[in-house]
């Protein structure tokens, strides 16, 4: 297992990685930042290809972490060893574990969920998760893992304010990102993309009349979420086929996005049997 080593923060290698944390710099190279044990694993273990893995003995935090190095070394990644300061240096963890990768990006389109959609899956309705203009990226990943718990074919992710290769989305998803497959597409396509197939738009906003819980949310359904400050735009209220809310008993009038998302799949979950 051959791997370069490094110790200057003034390497070329380690102003790279610090600079993949902004967007610009991400697209332009396309490629994104895996940090983290837990991340890598998943994404190893879905095959993602990862371009490069940097790592940090000092900094491990047990014993699995030289098998997970020979794994990614073996999937084709370049093997880069860095001292305890360099990788203090690109990690953006505050205790980071020694672990951080590079993996291209990807795209997914509505017409490669519709091809996952029809492939044979024993006959179940779609259930998917519709987001607008999701701005923190910590709330955007815990999405991504609430959508996979609940057993969601997808999400789409709508008007995007924040990037889905954010390092907090990729850190917070705990690499549900690899496994959930994520549209990202403006709302007007997306809503007849829905129509045409049959799905179901039900929407989430304090204003509705209907308890999310008296809804019926069975079916081919997609559960439609708005941003954290403004909620849905009126485009998915005039357009959505019913809007529910979740019943407020203290004087907030709204849960944080992340937790109403969780709170409305689960409704679903249960309805769906």
């Amino acid at each position: 297992m051959q791997a370069e080593k490094i110790t200057s923060l003034q390497n070329p290698r380690v102003k790279q990685l610090v600079k993949l944390r902004d967007r610009r710099p991400r697209d332009e190279a396309g490629v994104f930042l895996v940090e983290g044990y837990r991340q890598i694993r998943r994404a190893l273990e879905k095959d993602i290809a990862l371009s490069e893995l940097y790592f940090s003995p000092d900094w491990f935090l047990g014993e699995n972490e030289p098998a997970l190095i020979e794994r990614a070394a073996a999937a084709g990644a370049a093997l880069f060893e860095l001292s305890k300061d360099a990788f203090a240096k690109v990690a953006y963890r505050e205790r980071p574990d020694g672990l951080l990768a590079t993996a291209p990006q990807w795209r997914r389109s509505l017409a490669d969920l519709a091809a996952r959609l029809d492939a044979p899956a024993g006959g179940r309705a779609p259930f998917l998760l519709v987001v607008e203009a999701i701005e923190k990226p910590g709330n955007l990943g815990t999405i991504l893992r609430s959508a996979d718990a609940a057993g969601a074919d997808a999400v789409i992710v709508c008007d995007p304010v924040t990037d889905i290769f954010n390092p907090n989305v990729v850190r917070s998803s705990t690499g549900v990102l690899f496994s959930v497959p994520v549209v990202v597409e403006e709302s007007s396509p997306v809503r007849a993309w829905l129509r045409g197939r049959g799905i179901r738009a039900v929407a989430t906003t304090p204003s509705a009349d209907a308890l999310y819980t008296d809804t019926d949310l069975r079916g081919p359904l997609a559960i439609v979420m708005g941003s954290e400050q403004y909620g849905l735009s009126d485009f998915w209220l005039r357009e959505s086929d019913a809007r529910v809310r979740i019943p407020m008993a203290g004087q907030a009038d709204s849960l944080n996005v992340a937790m109403a998302t969780i709170i409305t799949l689960f409704e679903a979950v249960r309805q769906r049997g």
